[in-house]
């Protein structure tokens, strides 16, 4: 029987991104998550682990979000040898995601190594995190997929079960089971959730099940527009847009959220809503990724299952176009107007969307609406706080588009689905809060030590919680 238990977050802890829990059980060691830090973070990235990797048993991988997986072929490189169990959707685009990573990291290493060299400081860039060999190898260690609900004895006495998170597809929030000598303890850990209400994935699962519960908060200071109320808006954005006779970019992230709106421009398309236009899908990993999507439609939801059955492509109408080459990149720019561009990535960090912000941002004509999270420190951060001139590649832009931000197509749920998701687990003894900035994390703290009557805490990186 284990005696004791401990928790370590080497990641999503007073931030955001980075996401990387080690759970130590008696000898067993257990990660769940080893992802990318992202905006302000960044540099984390290149710090050594705080533990062996060699040590650590099993990995389990919520989601396919880079800063949920992005330090994987890291922590294969470094010695892990260990069982990376995840849902199949969860393997299939951790794959795409993690390629896709190596090959802008390679990219973007080239372009600033050639500038250095110019400078003669070659020796200042760095290289990338991670390159495509490593990720192959990596995936070798993809070893276990399972179906929520589908319960897992990894050990004698740990088991794990996947629950629906609602995130993106595959998505999962993880139930682990451990036989103590003082009885029974369930910790959960909460990934990323999402709402009640989706799009395209079958929405949260809800579970009475846990006592020490790590729960993300990036939204836990707000509550989103209803999604019913954000479609509204993102048409009304569009057809605005175009009143001026310009372009219209939307900074997507290729899983999920450039799925979403190729839905809902499918829908305006049915409707008669949507003006005559070209709509282009510029991002060979959201390409990849909708593709990948229409081979688990039993991760959908009911509306959409109905469109499958019916032979109908939820993604694809006469409008869209698939640029998968730089070459035909690089033909978008040369289009004034009538062109609605979706590229990534998300925050503007990198990608072909910044070549399209660099050609519409400071055209008043143009637009361009934000449909996603942006950390702090990205370029679409600034640009949602208002900044007057960003720099992309160097050059200084003015912001002269129209900016919209709707953010009720998050992926992420807000605060009274946070709430909500807490108040079902019935035995719950701890609630440890993870994944947020500072200052989200105070003011979710105090709602849920009000609304839940249980004292919080807010994890330290690295801090050693003793489960007793």
């Amino acid at each position: 029987m284990i005696e004791k238990i401990s928790v370590q977050s080497f990641g999503a802890a007073r931030t955001v991104t980075g996401s990387c829990h080690l759970i130590t059980v008696g000898k067993i060691k257990i990660l769940v998550d080893c992802g990318m830090f992202q905006g302000i973070d960044e540099e984390k990235n290149y710090d050594s682990f705080l533990f062996d990797p060699r040590d650590v048993d099993f990995l389990i991988v919520t989601h396919a979000h880079l800063d949920h997986i992005g330090r994987i072929p890291l922590l294969v490189r470094n010695g892990f040898r260990g069982k990376i169990i995840s849902t199949k959707p969860t393997r299939v685009i951790s794959r795409i995601m993690l390629l896709d990573a190596a090959k802008v990291m390679e990219e973007e290493y080239r372009i600033e190594y050639k500038k250095a060299l110019r400078r003669g400081e070659p020796e200042k860039v760095r290289p990338p995190l991670f390159d495509e060999d490593d990720v192959y190898e990596a995936m070798e260690y993809f070893k276990i997929q399972l179906d929520y609900e589908q319960p897992l004895k990894i050990t004698e006495n740990i088991r794990i079960t996947f629950k629906n998170a609602g995130h993106i597809l595959g998505s999962a929030y993880v139930q682990i089971e451990i036989d103590t000598v003082s009885g029974l303890k369930t910790l959960v850990f909460s990934g990323d959730l999402g709402l009640k209400e989706r799009l395209i994935i079958d929405p949260l699962s809800f579970s009475e099940k846990g006592d020490f519960i790590f729960v993300e908060s990036t939204y836990g200071n707000r509550k989103h527009r209803s999604l019913e109320d954000s479609i509204r808006e993102f048409e009304e954005a569009i057809i605005e847009s175009f009143e001026d006779g310009g372009n219209i970019v939307i900074p997507t992230f290729a899983l999920e959220r450039s799925q979403e709106i190729l839905f809902v421009l499918r829908m305006m398309y049915d409707q008669g809503k949507l003006p005559r236009c070209k709509v282009f899908l510029d991002s060979p990993l959201a390409i990849s990724a909708t593709k990948i999507f229409l081979q688990f439609p039993e991760f959908f939801n009911n509306e959409l299952k109905e469109m499958i059955k019916k032979g109908k492509n939820p993604f694809m109408f006469p409008y869209v176009q698939f640029t998968q080459t730089v070459e035909e990149s690089k033909i978008i720019n040369s289009i004034d107007n009538g062109a609605i561009i979706l590229a990534g990535s998300g925050m503007c960090t990198g990608g072909r969307i910044k070549h399209h912000l660099k050609h519409n941002l400071w055209r008043p004509e143009s637009s361009v609406i934000f449909v996603g999270y942006q950390a702090k420190g990205t370029l679409g951060r600034r640009i949602i706080d208002g900044a007057e001139k960003v720099k992309i590649y160097g050059e200084e832009i003015a912001v002269k588009a129209r900016v919209y931000t709707i953010n009720g197509f998050s992926s992420h749920a807000d605060k009274p689905v946070l709430i909500e998701w807490l108040k079902n687990f019935k035995n719950r003894k701890n609630i440890f809060l993870i994944h947020g900035e500072p200052e989200v994390l105070e003011i979710f703290k105090e709602n849920v030590n009000k609304d839940l009557g249980v004292r919080s805490h807010i994890v330290e990186f690295g801090e050693k919680i003793y489960i007793n």
